[in-house]
Protein backbone atom coordinates (compact mmCIF):
# COMPACT_ATOMS: atom_id res chain seq x y z
CA UNK A 1 0.00 0.00 0.00
CA UNK A 2 1.33 3.39 -1.22
CA UNK A 3 2.40 5.70 1.86
CA UNK A 4 1.10 9.07 1.49
CA UNK A 5 2.61 12.09 3.54
CA UNK A 6 -0.62 14.33 5.09
CA UNK A 7 -0.40 17.75 5.25
CA UNK A 8 0.82 18.99 9.00
CA UNK A 9 -1.98 19.94 11.84
CA UNK A 10 -2.51 23.72 11.70
CA UNK A 11 -1.17 23.31 15.51
CA UNK A 12 2.66 23.54 14.42
CA UNK A 13 1.81 26.44 12.52
CA UNK A 14 3.12 29.67 14.46
CA UNK A 15 1.00 31.89 12.75
CA UNK A 16 -2.50 30.39 13.45
CA UNK A 17 -5.21 32.49 14.39
CA UNK A 18 -5.73 31.03 18.12
CA UNK A 19 -1.63 31.85 18.55
CA UNK A 20 -2.52 35.60 17.77
CA UNK A 21 -3.68 36.83 21.12
CA UNK A 22 -0.59 35.02 22.19
CA UNK A 23 1.23 36.98 20.13
CA UNK A 24 -0.65 40.09 21.18
CA UNK A 25 0.52 40.08 25.04
CA UNK A 26 3.97 39.39 24.45
CA UNK A 27 4.16 42.59 22.07
CA UNK A 28 3.10 43.90 25.50
CA UNK A 29 6.17 45.98 26.59
CA UNK A 30 4.54 44.96 30.39
CA UNK A 31 3.88 41.19 29.82
CA UNK A 32 7.45 41.35 28.36
CA UNK A 33 8.86 42.31 31.33
CA UNK A 34 6.50 39.74 33.52
CA UNK A 35 8.77 37.08 31.26
CA UNK A 36 12.15 38.64 31.67
CA UNK A 37 11.32 39.02 35.59
CA UNK A 38 9.87 35.17 35.71
CA UNK A 39 12.76 34.10 33.78
CA UNK A 40 15.68 35.71 35.85
CA UNK A 41 14.04 34.36 38.88
CA UNK A 42 13.94 31.11 37.59
CA UNK A 43 17.67 30.95 36.72
CA UNK A 44 18.22 32.33 40.45
CA UNK A 45 16.17 29.31 41.72
CA UNK A 46 18.62 27.09 39.70
CA UNK A 47 21.85 28.92 40.72
CA UNK A 48 20.65 28.31 43.64
CA UNK A 49 18.85 25.20 44.00
CA UNK A 50 21.96 22.73 42.59
CA UNK A 51 24.55 24.12 45.04
CA UNK A 52 22.62 24.12 48.28
CA UNK A 53 21.28 20.76 47.22
CA UNK A 54 25.03 19.53 46.54
CA UNK A 55 26.51 21.11 49.95
CA UNK A 56 23.27 19.48 51.99
CA UNK A 57 24.33 15.66 50.56
CA UNK A 58 28.15 16.50 51.08
CA UNK A 59 27.32 17.35 54.87
CA UNK A 60 25.39 14.24 55.64
CA UNK A 61 27.75 11.93 54.12
CA UNK A 62 30.53 14.33 56.11
CA UNK A 63 28.41 13.37 59.58
CA UNK A 64 27.85 9.84 58.26
CA UNK A 65 32.14 9.58 58.28
CA UNK A 66 31.68 10.77 61.57
CA UNK A 67 29.28 8.67 63.24
CA UNK A 68 31.43 5.71 61.72
CA UNK A 69 34.27 7.20 63.40
CA UNK A 70 32.82 7.37 66.54
CA UNK A 71 31.30 3.84 66.43
CA UNK A 72 34.71 2.77 65.47
CA UNK A 73 36.05 3.94 68.59
CA UNK A 74 33.23 2.70 70.65
CA UNK A 75 34.22 -0.91 69.40
CA UNK A 76 37.93 -0.21 69.69
CA UNK A 77 37.17 0.20 73.76
CA UNK A 78 34.64 -2.73 74.30
CA UNK A 79 35.24 -4.55 77.21
CA UNK A 80 37.40 -7.79 76.45
CA UNK A 81 38.42 -6.51 72.88
CA UNK A 82 35.50 -8.31 71.44
CA UNK A 83 32.20 -7.45 70.44
CA UNK A 84 29.44 -9.50 70.23
CA UNK A 85 26.89 -9.79 67.21
CA UNK A 86 23.80 -7.57 69.09
CA UNK A 87 26.69 -5.07 69.79
CA UNK A 88 28.21 -4.71 66.07
CA UNK A 89 24.30 -4.45 65.51
CA UNK A 90 23.78 -1.48 67.68
CA UNK A 91 26.60 0.42 66.67
CA UNK A 92 26.10 0.04 62.80
CA UNK A 93 22.05 1.12 63.39
CA UNK A 94 23.48 4.40 65.20
CA UNK A 95 26.31 4.79 62.22
CA UNK A 96 23.40 3.95 59.86
CA UNK A 97 26.26 1.99 58.37
CA UNK A 98 26.09 -1.67 57.02
CA UNK A 99 30.08 -1.47 57.44
CA UNK A 100 32.90 0.52 58.85
CA UNK A 101 36.57 0.43 58.02
CA UNK A 102 39.40 2.26 58.67
CA UNK A 103 43.06 2.84 57.49
CA UNK A 104 44.94 3.90 60.53
CA UNK A 105 48.99 3.51 60.95
CA UNK A 106 48.99 2.26 57.39
CA UNK A 107 46.90 -0.51 58.27
CA UNK A 108 43.73 -1.22 56.74
CA UNK A 109 41.20 -2.45 59.21
CA UNK A 110 37.16 -3.88 59.03
CA UNK A 111 35.84 -2.80 62.09
CA UNK A 112 32.44 -3.15 62.09
CA UNK A 113 30.63 -5.55 59.28
CA UNK A 114 27.09 -7.04 59.36
CA UNK A 115 27.38 -9.39 56.65
CA UNK A 116 27.78 -9.66 53.05
CA UNK A 117 27.59 -6.96 50.62
CA UNK A 118 25.17 -7.04 47.24
CA UNK A 119 26.06 -5.29 44.14
CA UNK A 120 24.84 -1.28 43.43
CA UNK A 121 27.65 0.01 45.51
CA UNK A 122 28.78 3.95 44.49
CA UNK A 123 31.72 5.56 45.82
CA UNK A 124 32.06 8.71 46.81
CA UNK A 125 35.84 9.87 48.16
CA UNK A 126 35.54 13.13 50.05
CA UNK A 127 39.19 13.99 49.97
CA UNK A 128 39.30 14.43 46.21
CA UNK A 129 35.44 15.41 44.79
CA UNK A 130 35.88 18.64 44.25
CA UNK A 131 31.94 21.41 44.02
CA UNK A 132 31.19 20.30 39.98
CA UNK A 133 31.51 16.61 41.37
CA UNK A 134 29.19 17.03 43.94
CA UNK A 135 26.46 18.79 41.93
CA UNK A 136 26.75 15.70 39.58
CA UNK A 137 26.58 12.86 41.96
CA UNK A 138 23.75 15.50 43.69
CA UNK A 139 21.80 14.70 40.80
CA UNK A 140 22.31 11.17 39.80
CA UNK A 141 21.41 10.83 43.66
CA UNK A 142 18.27 12.14 42.74
CA UNK A 143 17.41 10.31 40.18
CA UNK A 144 18.87 6.84 41.51
CA UNK A 145 16.57 3.90 42.67
CA UNK A 146 16.83 3.36 46.56
CA UNK A 147 18.36 -0.10 46.62
CA UNK A 148 21.74 1.86 46.08
CA UNK A 149 24.42 1.48 48.64
CA UNK A 150 27.47 4.25 49.22
CA UNK A 151 30.60 3.88 49.99
CA UNK A 152 32.03 6.99 51.56
CA UNK A 153 36.15 7.23 52.09
CA UNK A 154 36.80 10.96 54.00
CA UNK A 155 39.35 11.80 57.05
CA UNK A 156 37.11 11.85 60.35
CA UNK A 157 37.79 15.44 62.06
CA UNK A 158 38.67 14.05 65.47
CA UNK A 159 41.15 11.78 63.91
CA UNK A 160 43.05 13.58 60.39
CA UNK A 161 45.21 10.72 60.08
CA UNK A 162 43.29 8.22 59.82
CA UNK A 163 40.87 7.10 56.93
CA UNK A 164 37.26 6.15 57.45
CA UNK A 165 35.56 4.24 55.20
CA UNK A 166 31.64 3.28 55.61
CA UNK A 167 29.18 2.04 53.63
CA UNK A 168 25.84 3.25 53.63
CA UNK A 169 22.22 2.69 52.34
CA UNK A 170 22.26 5.88 49.75
CA UNK A 171 17.70 5.52 50.71
CA UNK A 172 18.00 7.96 53.64
CA UNK A 173 19.93 10.28 51.76
CA UNK A 174 17.86 10.07 48.86
CA UNK A 175 14.40 11.07 51.36
CA UNK A 176 16.38 13.65 52.74
CA UNK A 177 17.62 15.36 49.86
CA UNK A 178 14.04 14.89 48.21
CA UNK A 179 12.32 16.44 51.87
CA UNK A 180 15.33 19.30 51.81
CA UNK A 181 14.37 20.17 47.75
CA UNK A 182 11.07 20.60 48.75
CA UNK A 183 11.44 22.56 51.65
CA UNK A 184 14.32 25.25 49.85
CA UNK A 185 11.93 24.80 46.62
CA UNK A 186 9.32 26.39 49.01
CA UNK A 187 11.49 29.10 50.45
CA UNK A 188 13.22 30.18 47.77
CA UNK A 189 10.02 30.14 46.05
CA UNK A 190 8.77 32.57 48.74
CA UNK A 191 11.87 34.65 48.49
CA UNK A 192 12.03 34.59 44.54
CA UNK A 193 8.30 36.04 44.19
CA UNK A 194 9.11 39.16 46.68
CA UNK A 195 12.01 39.72 44.82
CA UNK A 196 10.96 39.45 41.87
CA UNK A 197 7.44 41.28 42.69
CA UNK A 198 9.91 44.06 43.85
CA UNK A 199 11.88 44.09 40.95
CA UNK A 200 9.24 43.98 38.45
CA UNK A 201 7.33 46.86 40.21
CA UNK A 202 10.41 49.28 40.49
CA UNK A 203 11.12 48.37 36.28
CA UNK A 204 7.23 48.98 36.06
CA UNK A 205 7.01 52.38 37.86
CA UNK A 206 11.10 53.52 36.51
CA UNK A 207 10.39 52.06 33.04
CA UNK A 208 7.44 50.71 31.56
CA UNK A 209 5.06 53.18 33.13
CA UNK A 210 6.76 56.17 31.26
CA UNK A 211 7.32 54.67 28.02
CA UNK A 212 3.39 53.60 28.00
CA UNK A 213 2.94 57.25 28.55
CA UNK A 214 4.84 58.20 25.78
CA UNK A 215 3.58 55.75 23.71
CA UNK A 216 0.37 56.97 24.58
CA UNK A 217 0.90 60.13 23.95
CA UNK A 218 1.96 59.92 20.52
CA UNK A 219 -1.01 57.41 19.37
CA UNK A 220 -3.09 60.22 21.03
CA UNK A 221 -1.84 63.29 19.16
CA UNK A 222 -1.18 61.18 15.56
CA UNK A 223 -5.33 60.66 15.97
CA UNK A 224 -5.70 65.19 15.85
CA UNK A 225 -2.77 66.77 15.63
CA UNK A 226 -4.30 70.37 15.63
CA UNK A 227 -5.63 69.68 18.97
CA UNK A 228 -3.66 70.98 21.51
CA UNK A 229 -5.52 69.40 24.24
CA UNK A 230 -3.43 66.71 22.82
CA UNK A 231 0.25 67.24 23.29
CA UNK A 232 2.15 65.75 26.23
CA UNK A 233 3.23 67.62 29.64
CA UNK A 234 7.00 66.79 30.06
CA UNK A 235 7.05 65.37 33.60
CA UNK A 236 9.95 66.40 35.94
CA UNK A 237 12.11 63.46 35.47
CA UNK A 238 15.92 64.49 34.05
CA UNK A 239 16.50 60.73 33.22
CA UNK A 240 16.61 60.02 29.41
CA UNK A 241 12.87 59.50 29.75
CA UNK A 242 12.29 62.74 30.69
CA UNK A 243 14.28 64.32 27.74
CA UNK A 244 12.44 62.21 25.38
CA UNK A 245 9.15 64.02 26.84
CA UNK A 246 10.66 67.42 26.25
CA UNK A 247 11.85 66.02 22.99
CA UNK A 248 8.73 65.10 21.43
CA UNK A 249 6.87 68.03 23.11
CA UNK A 250 8.89 70.48 21.25
CA UNK A 251 8.14 68.20 17.41
CA UNK A 252 4.48 68.46 18.44
CA UNK A 253 4.73 71.97 18.83
CA UNK A 254 6.46 72.23 15.63
CA UNK A 255 4.23 69.40 14.01
CA UNK A 256 1.46 71.79 15.02
CA UNK A 257 3.51 74.75 13.71
CA UNK A 258 3.86 73.43 10.86
CA UNK A 259 0.04 72.21 10.16
CA UNK A 260 -1.33 76.02 10.84
CA UNK A 261 1.15 77.34 8.47
CA UNK A 262 -0.24 74.78 6.12
CA UNK A 263 -3.58 75.79 6.41
CA UNK A 264 -2.73 79.94 6.22
CA UNK A 265 -1.02 78.88 3.15
CA UNK A 266 -4.05 76.61 1.67
CA UNK A 267 -6.09 79.74 2.55
CA UNK A 268 -3.77 81.81 1.04
CA UNK A 269 -3.43 80.25 -2.37
CA UNK A 270 -7.23 80.46 -2.52
CA UNK A 271 -7.08 84.27 -1.94
CA UNK A 272 -4.15 84.52 -4.61
CA UNK A 273 -5.58 82.57 -7.22
CA UNK A 274 -8.95 84.56 -6.97
CA UNK A 275 -6.44 87.93 -6.67
CA UNK A 276 -4.75 86.26 -9.50
CA UNK A 277 -7.79 86.31 -11.63
CA UNK A 278 -8.77 89.62 -11.43
CA UNK A 279 -5.23 91.16 -11.30
CA UNK A 280 -4.40 89.54 -15.32
CA UNK A 281 -7.59 92.00 -15.97
CA UNK A 282 -6.00 95.31 -14.49
CA UNK A 283 -3.07 94.27 -16.28
CA UNK A 284 -4.74 93.62 -19.97
CA UNK A 285 -5.96 97.25 -19.02
CA UNK A 286 -2.02 98.61 -18.37
CA UNK A 287 -0.63 96.76 -21.36
CA UNK A 288 -2.74 98.51 -23.84
CA UNK A 289 -1.66 101.95 -22.37
CA UNK A 290 1.70 100.71 -21.68
CA UNK A 291 1.66 99.77 -25.66
CA UNK A 292 0.64 103.05 -26.81
CA UNK A 293 2.82 105.01 -24.72
CA UNK A 294 5.33 102.82 -26.02
CA UNK A 295 4.71 103.90 -29.42
CA UNK A 296 5.02 107.96 -28.48
CA UNK A 297 7.04 110.43 -30.17
CA UNK A 298 8.86 111.96 -26.75
CA UNK A 299 12.10 109.63 -26.35
CA UNK A 300 11.71 109.82 -22.51
CA UNK A 301 8.06 108.90 -22.44
CA UNK A 302 8.33 106.51 -25.28
CA UNK A 303 11.68 105.32 -23.12
CA UNK A 304 9.28 105.00 -19.86
CA UNK A 305 6.98 103.36 -21.92
CA UNK A 306 9.28 100.63 -23.25
CA UNK A 307 10.39 100.06 -19.73
CA UNK A 308 6.68 99.39 -18.27
CA UNK A 309 5.67 97.13 -21.29
CA UNK A 310 8.52 95.01 -20.57
CA UNK A 311 7.20 95.29 -16.58
CA UNK A 312 3.88 94.48 -17.40
CA UNK A 313 4.53 91.67 -19.48
CA UNK A 314 6.42 89.92 -16.57
CA UNK A 315 3.63 90.68 -14.25
CA UNK A 316 1.24 88.89 -16.63
CA UNK A 317 3.75 85.89 -17.32
CA UNK A 318 3.56 86.03 -12.89
CA UNK A 319 0.41 85.54 -12.85
CA UNK A 320 0.32 82.79 -14.84
CA UNK A 321 3.28 80.90 -13.05
CA UNK A 322 1.62 81.88 -9.61
CA UNK A 323 -1.80 79.78 -10.97
CA UNK A 324 0.99 77.28 -12.53
CA UNK A 325 2.61 76.99 -8.78
CA UNK A 326 -0.81 75.96 -7.16
CA UNK A 327 -0.85 73.45 -9.15
CA UNK A 328 2.84 71.95 -9.55
CA UNK A 329 5.96 73.27 -8.61
CA UNK A 330 8.10 76.83 -10.34
CA UNK A 331 8.15 76.46 -13.80
CA UNK A 332 11.28 75.56 -15.18
CA UNK A 333 13.70 78.22 -16.55
CA UNK A 334 14.24 78.38 -20.33
CA UNK A 335 17.59 79.27 -20.19
CA UNK A 336 19.77 81.62 -22.88
CA UNK A 337 22.83 83.87 -22.22
CA UNK A 338 22.06 87.10 -20.50
CA UNK A 339 24.83 89.94 -20.09
CA UNK A 340 24.81 90.16 -16.53
CA UNK A 341 25.49 93.74 -16.30
CA UNK A 342 22.55 94.99 -18.20
CA UNK A 343 20.18 92.68 -16.14
CA UNK A 344 21.38 94.13 -12.90
CA UNK A 345 21.11 98.01 -14.59
CA UNK A 346 17.38 97.29 -15.16
CA UNK A 347 16.25 95.28 -11.84
CA UNK A 348 18.10 98.37 -10.09
CA UNK A 349 15.98 101.10 -12.31
CA UNK A 350 12.66 99.17 -11.61
CA UNK A 351 14.03 98.22 -7.56
CA UNK A 352 14.67 102.04 -7.15
CA UNK A 353 11.10 103.63 -8.92
CA UNK A 354 10.38 104.88 -5.40
CA UNK A 355 13.72 105.30 -3.83
CA UNK A 356 15.96 108.10 -5.72
CA UNK A 357 17.98 108.83 -3.00
CA UNK A 358 19.87 105.19 -2.78
CA UNK A 359 23.36 105.20 -4.42
CA UNK A 360 23.83 102.40 -7.07
CA UNK A 361 26.96 101.06 -8.07
CA UNK A 362 26.94 98.55 -11.00
CA UNK A 363 31.00 97.29 -10.90
CA UNK A 364 30.04 93.94 -12.98
CA UNK A 365 31.90 94.02 -16.47
CA UNK A 366 30.13 93.93 -19.51
CA UNK A 367 31.65 90.64 -20.83
CA UNK A 368 29.97 88.49 -17.86
CA UNK A 369 27.42 86.58 -19.25
CA UNK A 370 24.70 84.36 -17.53
CA UNK A 371 23.00 81.38 -18.80
CA UNK A 372 19.92 82.02 -17.26
CA UNK A 373 15.73 82.25 -18.17
CA UNK A 374 15.95 86.39 -17.93
CA UNK A 375 12.02 86.91 -16.45
CA UNK A 376 13.29 83.93 -13.30
CA UNK A 377 16.57 85.79 -13.01
CA UNK A 378 15.13 89.11 -13.16
CA UNK A 379 12.75 87.99 -10.46
CA UNK A 380 15.67 86.82 -8.42
CA UNK A 381 17.43 90.12 -8.49
CA UNK A 382 14.84 92.28 -7.99
CA UNK A 383 14.00 90.32 -4.68
CA UNK A 384 17.60 90.54 -3.39
CA UNK A 385 17.63 94.33 -4.56
CA UNK A 386 14.09 95.42 -2.90
CA UNK A 387 15.04 93.60 0.43
CA UNK A 388 18.37 95.69 0.63
CA UNK A 389 16.47 99.18 -0.20
CA UNK A 390 13.86 98.07 2.63
CA UNK A 391 16.47 96.94 5.16
CA UNK A 392 18.59 100.50 4.32
CA UNK A 393 15.11 102.78 5.22
CA UNK A 394 16.40 103.28 8.50
CA UNK A 395 20.02 104.30 7.97
CA UNK A 396 20.60 108.00 8.78
CA UNK A 397 22.66 109.31 5.94
CA UNK A 398 23.96 107.88 2.57
CA UNK A 399 22.13 104.69 1.57
CA UNK A 400 24.29 102.31 -1.23
CA UNK A 401 23.53 99.65 -3.32
CA UNK A 402 25.86 97.79 -5.34
CA UNK A 403 26.74 94.48 -7.18
CA UNK A 404 30.32 93.30 -8.12
CA UNK A 405 30.78 89.79 -9.88
CA UNK A 406 33.49 87.21 -9.76
CA UNK A 407 33.87 84.12 -12.79
CA UNK A 408 34.17 81.23 -11.18
CA UNK A 409 36.62 78.91 -13.00
CA UNK A 410 35.42 76.28 -15.85
CA UNK A 411 34.94 72.64 -14.98
CA UNK A 412 35.74 70.02 -17.45
CA UNK A 413 33.35 70.66 -19.77
CA UNK A 414 33.95 74.24 -20.07
CA UNK A 415 31.12 75.68 -17.94
CA UNK A 416 31.32 77.94 -14.91
CA UNK A 417 30.20 79.89 -12.80
CA UNK A 418 29.58 83.33 -12.26
CA UNK A 419 29.52 84.52 -8.74
CA UNK A 420 27.43 88.10 -8.15
CA UNK A 421 27.11 89.58 -4.22
CA UNK A 422 24.34 92.40 -3.95
CA UNK A 423 25.74 94.32 -1.00
CA UNK A 424 23.88 97.30 0.73
CA UNK A 425 24.62 99.80 3.84
CA UNK A 426 21.47 98.64 6.13
CA UNK A 427 21.92 97.77 9.75
CA UNK A 428 22.23 93.87 9.31
CA UNK A 429 20.14 90.67 9.74
CA UNK A 430 19.30 90.62 13.54
CA UNK A 431 20.79 87.29 14.74
CA UNK A 432 17.25 85.59 15.56
CA UNK A 433 16.24 86.37 11.43
CA UNK A 434 19.47 83.95 10.27
CA UNK A 435 18.34 81.29 11.54
CA UNK A 436 15.28 81.00 9.04
CA UNK A 437 16.50 83.27 7.10
CA UNK A 438 15.12 81.67 3.79
CA UNK A 439 12.32 80.15 4.92
CA UNK A 440 8.95 81.04 3.53
CA UNK A 441 7.09 83.26 5.93
CA UNK A 442 9.65 83.00 8.70
CA UNK A 443 12.78 85.00 7.47
CA UNK A 444 11.04 88.86 7.67
CA UNK A 445 13.41 91.21 9.40
CA UNK A 446 10.91 93.83 9.21
CA UNK A 447 7.25 94.11 10.56
CA UNK A 448 4.63 93.57 8.74
CA UNK A 449 6.95 91.65 5.87
CA UNK A 450 6.33 88.83 4.70
CA UNK A 451 9.39 86.58 4.31
CA UNK A 452 9.09 85.67 0.78
CA UNK A 453 11.79 87.60 -1.10
CA UNK A 454 15.03 85.50 0.16
CA UNK A 455 13.06 82.23 0.09
CA UNK A 456 12.06 82.97 -4.10
CA UNK A 457 15.26 83.88 -4.75
CA UNK A 458 17.07 80.62 -3.18
CA UNK A 459 14.62 78.82 -5.01
CA UNK A 460 14.75 80.11 -8.62
CA UNK A 461 18.73 80.09 -8.13
CA UNK A 462 18.50 76.32 -7.08
CA UNK A 463 16.40 75.66 -10.18
CA UNK A 464 19.16 77.03 -12.22
CA UNK A 465 21.96 74.86 -10.33
CA UNK A 466 23.15 78.06 -8.19
CA UNK A 467 22.17 79.32 -4.90
CA UNK A 468 22.49 81.88 -2.64
CA UNK A 469 23.81 82.33 0.74
CA UNK A 470 24.64 85.27 3.12
CA UNK A 471 28.53 86.06 3.01
CA UNK A 472 28.58 89.03 5.57
CA UNK A 473 26.36 90.89 7.82
CA UNK A 474 26.87 93.89 10.51
CA UNK A 475 26.55 97.58 11.56
CA UNK A 476 28.37 97.99 8.03
CA UNK A 477 26.10 96.48 5.97
CA UNK A 478 25.16 92.77 4.41
CA UNK A 479 26.31 91.05 1.18
CA UNK A 480 24.38 88.42 -0.17
CA UNK A 481 25.83 86.09 -2.42
CA UNK A 482 24.42 84.54 -6.41
CA UNK A 483 25.82 81.80 -7.93
CA UNK A 484 24.55 80.99 -11.05
CA UNK A 485 26.13 79.40 -14.45
CA UNK A 486 28.03 81.19 -16.87
CA UNK A 487 26.60 81.26 -20.46
CA UNK A 488 29.21 78.88 -23.02
CA UNK A 489 31.70 81.08 -24.29
CA UNK A 490 31.44 81.80 -27.90
CA UNK A 491 33.49 80.05 -30.68
CA UNK A 492 34.38 81.44 -33.74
Amino acid sequence: MPMSIEPSSSSDDPARPDAAPLVGVLDNLRAQLLMVTLGLVTVGLVLVYFPAAASFRLQWMTDRAEAAHLAALAADVAPGGALGEEEVRALLMGADAVAVARVRNGMNELVLYSGPIGEGLVESDLRKAGWFTHIRDTIETLNAPDDRLLRIRAHPMGAPDELIDVIVREAPLHAALREFSRRLLIYASLAAIIVGAVLYCALFFLFVRPMRRLAGAMTHFREDPADPARMIRPGAARNEIGQAEHELARMQADVRQALLQRERLAALGGAVAKINHDLRNVLASAQLVSDRLAMDSDDRVRGMGERLVRAVDRGVRLCEATLEFGRAEESAPVRQPIAARALLEEVAGDAMLAEGDVVWTNDIGDELRLDADPDQAHRLFLNLCRNAIQAMQSVEGERRLSARATAMPLVADGSGEIRIEIADSGLGVPPKARERLFQAFSGSTRRGGSGLGLSIARELARAHGGDVDLVTTGDAGTVFAVRLPAAPPVRP
